[in-house]
């Protein structure tokens, strides 16, 4: 599979996904899992890929380690597609500045700044206003994200805040968590002109939000069923595949809850029995996988596998 790119797009469009990382069973990175699930990732056609991320565990990492992960996926990757990460902690606007600066220069193509990390929670958007644009002055031309993290508290962004921030030139992807299909609409519209992509996290409107001009998708589901995001990314469009396209959305909006359910545990236990071998060790306090839920998710995979038959795409071997 080739992903999709353009030409005048900072980053390319299509799926981002959002970075496991693999643990050792006592507890540390394992850069090897790590080197085999980007190369995975690679396979399966993604346009780049979000390193550092919640889904990493990123606030269970500490900040050497984060600059280590994304260090290494640099590295891994090797210039194929483009890597961002994660750069925003919390502090001052001079803190976060100063670790913008050092995870950028692992060699990644955009920092991503968690939007609850720019204002407290009760904070007004006038305050937020001010602390990003203040982050954009301290970090010398270093192309931003934004992402609405749901962790320590969400906090989603409006299309009017996008229309202040995106004519700084700075601002080139936004990993979108609105849930809100006309909210979605309103955001891209006010990114017409700009090199900024809009990638959609909510599988649910993944289809709606392609439509509408998103530049992609950034969602977990696609730690699981990487071909079938990138499907939709590459065939949201083409009118003779309306129904394999119908019965894929589908697939990922009656899967909602159980893969968020035990994540990013059940991910990984998905890669493992899609046979990646890495452990299902997480350090962060999620639900037990249960046997109950291994069994939905074996039921789930091989719903996936009945799918890729259906509709002719190619499985990539997690090896």
């Amino acid at each position: 599979m080739n992903a999709i790119s353009t030409a005048n797009d900072t980053l390319p469009t299509g799926f981002i996904p959002v970075m496991l990382t693999p643990f050792l069973n006592d507890g540390r990175v394992d850069y090897d899992g790590l080197s085999k699930l980007t190369e995975f990732y690679i396979e399966t056609g993604v346009a780049g890929l979000f390193a550092n991320c919640l889904s990493s565990e990123m606030f269970e990492l500490s900040e050497e380690e984060r600059i280590q992960v994304t260090k290494h996926v640099v590295e891994q990757v090797n210039g194929r597609i483009p890597v961002v990460a994660t750069g925003t902690f919390g502090g001052s606007m001079e803190e976060q500045a100063e670790f913008v600066k050092k995870i950028y220069a692992t060699g990644i193509q955009a920092v991503i700044a968690i939007t609850c990390m720019l204002a407290e929670e009760g904070e007004s958007d006038e305050v937020f206003l001010a602390n990003t644009k203040r982050l954009i002055e301290l970090t010398d031309g270093i192309p931003l994200g934004l992402y609405e993290c749901p962790v320590p508290y969400k906090r989603v962004i409006s299309s009017q805040i996008l229309k202040e921030l995106l004519p700084t030139g700075r601002l080139v992807y936004h990993k979108d968590t609105c849930l809100d299909d006309q909210e979605v609409a309103l955001r891209l519209k006010e990114g017409e002109g700009f090199k900024f992509g809009l990638y959609d996290a909510y599988m649910v409107n993944a289809v709606s939000s392609l439509r509408a001009g998103a530049a992609g998708l950034s969602c977990i589901q696609g730690n699981m069923f990487p071909e079938l995001v990138v499907y939709l990314c590459e065939q949201y469009n083409n009118s003779e595949k309306a129904g394999d396209l119908q019965k894929v959305q589908d697939f990922f909006t009656n899967c909602m809850d159980l893969v968020h359910t035990a994540y990013p545990t059940i991910a990984k236990y998905t890669l493992q029995e899609r046979g990646l071998p890495i452990s299902i060790h997480t350090r962060r306090e999620v639900e037990e996988l249960t046997p109950d839920l291994k069994s939905a998710m074996d039921s789930l995979i091989k719903e996936a596998d009945a799918l890729y038959d259906e509709i002719n795409i190619e499985k990539m071997m997690a090896v």
